[in-house]
């Protein structure tokens, strides 16, 4: 298969399905709206939901069964990386390339739309349809709910902000990158698999195909900040270094860090030996995680 074509196929087919389930940007609450849609369609790459949709076919499922999940769950990435561009958080002006949510539509609308980007994304996920049981809708909602509150994505976010500046372990590291960022990637990929009908020995090993791919993403992410530019990454470039973050190149160095992405690299790819070549993506998107020059 030729990876770039079947990400841009993927890419557009989330694309529509998010220009669906948006509320328009008109009424009382355009402002609101129009913010809710600036940082949705900012330019990601969609990685997380193509994600979902590749776990879900991997295990035989069709990839529809994981479309709604798939927009929830960008919502709920999206909502995080507005609030962690907040001058509170991290305070950046560029995200994707564009100003920040908030130094587009100031502090107050961005924090708001945030959180209606995060409840919005539960409403779709509890929503009655004929795609998925309702048995498997309260499994997806539990997974994506894990995943984004205190014991992943927030108490990643806390854990990180605490370690600035601070002289920390590589099990610090580990465990800010496992919950901030790992936890909805993994997330992603437990609900496709789930939407899909996954049994047990398959969720299994995607859960743990999820664990080494997310971690190894983190750590290309940290090394991207440190040998990219703001041209290629479309973010403020040098940022985790002028903080004082707890990154694997700060804790372990540069050589380091490339050596134990590849290595986590290898023990994913592993994982998917049982699925043959429905899980072809799965294979190739983890290998561009780490290759990527974004």
């Amino acid at each position: 298969m030729d990876l770039q074509t079947y990400l841009r196929k993927q890419q557009q087919y989330i694309e529509s399905a998010l220009q669906e389930v948006l509320p328009p940007s008109d009424g009382p609450t355009a402002q609101l709206l129009k913010a809710m849609r600036y940082s949705v369609f900012a330019g990601g790459k969609r990685l997380r939901p193509i994600l979902m949709l590749a776990a879900c076919e991997a295990v035989g499922g069709n990839a529809s069964q994981a479309l709604k999940p798939a927009c929830a769950l960008e919502m709920i990435h999206t909502y995080s990386l507005i609030h962690d561009d907040l001058p509170a958080m991290d305070d950046d002006n560029f995200r994707r390339g564009v100003p920040t949510n908030h130094k587009v539509f100031g502090e107050a609308i961005a924090i708001l739309a945030g959180d209606a980007l995060l409840t919005e994304a539960f409403r779709l996920l509890s929503q009655p349809d004929q795609t998925l049981a309702a048995q498997v809708r309260l499994q997806i909602i539990n997974i994506a709910a894990t995943a984004s509150g205190w014991g992943g994505m927030v108490g990643g976010q806390v854990a990180d902000m605490l370690a600035e500046g601070q002289d920390n372990s590589i099990d610090t590291v580990n465990f800010i990158h496992k919950h901030k960022t790992g936890a909805l990637i993994l997330a992603a990929l437990q609900i496709g698999a789930v939407s899909g009908g996954a049994d047990p020995a398959q969720l299994k090993h995607i859960t743990t195909f999820g664990q080494s791919a997310g971690l190894a993403f983190q750590i290309a992410d940290d090394l991207l900040d440190i040998e990219s530019s703001q041209e290629q990454l479309g973010k403020d470039i040098g940022r985790d270094q002028q903080r004082g973050k707890a990154t694997y190149p700060a804790v372990a160095g540069v050589e380091e860090s490339h050596r134990r992405a590849t290595q986590l690299h290898a023990q994913a790819i592993a994982q998917l030996d049982s699925f043959g070549d429905a899980a072809e993506p799965l294979r190739q998107i983890s290998a561009y995680i780490i290759n990527r020059k974004l």
